[in-house]
């Protein structure tokens, strides 16, 4: 049976909304069983999951043009539910000036680039519900860093190759052209076995993005089908691919491919044998030069935590890397980049001027219970930082451009005391001893504190007198400086603390009532210098 035939069977593209392809039969999932009647011998309609299934069983041959078309009629019915669902709903914890979703679930920051003048940044969105559900893509457009504006959902799960997910990615600047890549995620049958993709998009001279399809439809031996995350840059006369991977002996590596056109690509190897046993996965690769130093970010699943406060599988790490002759890569001199609750999948883009600019997911992939999910959505990302390589070390500040939010200085002297700031957007600047606390977002009954513990010299993050409902309560970071320097981004319900200019970063969803607007410190004196911050163009309509 050909493929229009299927369709019509199906009661009509109105009545499908998912295109499989499991051992290359087309199974189409549709709406309403009831309309179809009258199943040839080679088509069957069966339940998997909870969908229905209209299954050509008949070695009719897969056409893919046919298959490319019924994806973007998918897309289109797709597309009009999403109207409504990008009008943002009003919550108090909604940040000011971090990017958070309308509504649904907002995760990995994607496509994150400088291309033809403009800052572009995508992010994965599940459009309805606080669940990991079909991934699609939101792309959001600046021209500053600081003022973000919606421009549409750019990619959604339309296709056989990207049917239960866009999942994450990178783009390429290629002139006037901009090319994104990413994981399309399947999942088939009632075991629902995973089958993964590494597919490309591109935009032409500020056009929405036009889907090629699969680039990568084998996985490279020795690996399963937790590979994902395409990472592309270009090096001596190539352009390389860097994918997140699981070995079949359950071992997170690196798999690194080559092309000369970035759609045909060979598998080159497996890196990360001398780490070891790292962890079970290794999600979300990113590779960059910072001053100089080659740097592979990653987030490892499954290793041991540096602190036994943590009892998260999620982490998140930044390695020196080096290339030799032929391009091989080795790892070496790990180190965490942030140590808070919430920091993961980060993404990074070289600005015009020459600096590295980080953005990650302020949230874990386990977590599913927050206040704001009453309000309909949950997430956001954090604020953009920026990245040196100092003393054998990577270090981490606020992007400068941030310094334009600030309004109003307020200079504040505590003194086992508290100051009420009415409001809970702000930068703080101060300088703690060893033995201070500092509570911020606090009312007679909750609280977040900070404590330089004098015994152990270490700084813990306790939010166990906020309103977080699942979750580690304390994370700990040893600093080994005298005073303890201190530079606060608040925005309503997170907190993201660099220590010490930027040794250590702590991030934080910080959730008590609106009306915790106080400051207040224990066992101290300390001199305050804060500024309130002043909201930008939130990123939800065009």
């Amino acid at each position: 049976m050909c493929l229009e035939d299927l369709i019509e069977l199906a009661g009509g593209v109105s009545n499908i909304y998912r295109v499989l392809l499991p051992e290359h039969h087309v199974s189409l999932a549709v709406r309403d069983p009831d309309v179809i009647q009258d199943l040839p011998a080679e088509v069957v309609l069966e339940t998997v999951l909870g969908e229905w299934h209209l299954t050509d069983l008949s070695d009719a041959t897969v056409n893919e043009d046919a298959l490319f078309r019924l994806g973007r009629a998918i897309e289109a019915h797709q597309r009009t539910p999403l109207i409504d669902l990008a009008q943002p709903v009003a919550c108090h914890y909604r940040p000011s000036w971090h990017i958070a979703p309308p509504r649904g679930l907002l995760n990995d920051p994607n496509g994150f680039i400088f291309h033809d003048g403009q800052y572009h940044l995508f992010y994965q969105w599940s459009p309805v519900g606080c669940a990991h559900t079909d991934k699609y893509w939101v792309h959001t457009l600046s021209d500053d860093l600081l003022n973000w504006r919606w421009v549409d959902v750019a990619l959604t799960p339309s296709d056989w190759f990207d049917s239960h997910g866009v999942y994450s990615g990178h783009a390429v600047s290629l002139d006037k052209a901009l090319m994104v890549f990413y994981t399309g995620n399947v999942r088939l049958g009632e075991e629902r076995y995973r089958q993964t993709m590494q597919c490309a998009a591109i935009s032409q001279a500020g056009e929405p993005l036009h889907k090629i399809g699969p680039v990568i439809r084998e996985l490279p031996p020795g690996v399963t089908e937790h590979t994902r995350d395409p990472k592309i840059i270009y090096r001596n006369g190539k352009w390389m691919m860097f994918l997140g991977t699981q070995t079949t002996a359950m071992q997170g590596r690196l798999a690194v491919y080559h092309s000369t056109d970035l759609r045909h690509w060979q598998f080159d190897n497996l890196y990360g044998h001398e780490l070891g046993d790292f962890g079970y996965m290794w999600e979300c690769p990113d590779i960059f030069s910072v001053n100089g130093q080659d740097c592979f970010v990653f987030a490892p699943q499954g290793i041991q935590p540096e602190s036994e406060l943590n009892t998260v599988p999620h982490q998140n790490r930044i390695a020196l890397v080096s290339f030799n002759a032929q391009d091989e890569i080795s790892i070496s001199k790990l180190q965490v980049l942030d140590h808070g609750f919430d920091f993961y999948a980060p993404q990074s883009m070289e600005t015009p001027d020459g600096r590295r600019v980080m953005c990650g997911w302020m949230g874990l992939p386990d977590e599913l219970k927050h206040p704001t999910c009453r309000s309909g959505w949950i997430h956001q990302l954090t604020a953009l930082r920026e990245l040196e390589f100092v003393g054998g070390k990577i270090v981490q500040h606020p992007l400068r451009e941030l310094a334009a939010l600030r309004g109003e200085l307020h200079h504040i002297r505590l003194e086992n005391d508290a100051v009420d700031l009415n409001t809970k957007t702000f930068e703080l600047f101060a300088e703690l001893e060893w033995g201070s606390r500092l509570r911020l977002f606090e009312d007679e009954q909750f609280y977040i504190e900070i404590y330089l513990d004098p015994i152990k010299h270490r700084l813990l993050l306790d939010r166990t007198h906020t309103q977080i409902e699942e979750g580690d309560t304390v994370r700990e970071v040893e600093l080994s400086s005298g005073n303890v320097a201190l530079q606060i981004l608040a925005d309503n319900s997170s907190l993201e603390i660099f220590i010490n200019h930027g040794e250590a970063v702590m991030t934080t969803r910080a959730f008590t009532p609106e009306s915790a607007t106080r400051l207040s410190v224990k066992d101290a004196t300390v001199n305050l210098q804060v500024y309130e911050l002043q909201a930008p163009v939130m990123p939800y309509r065009s």
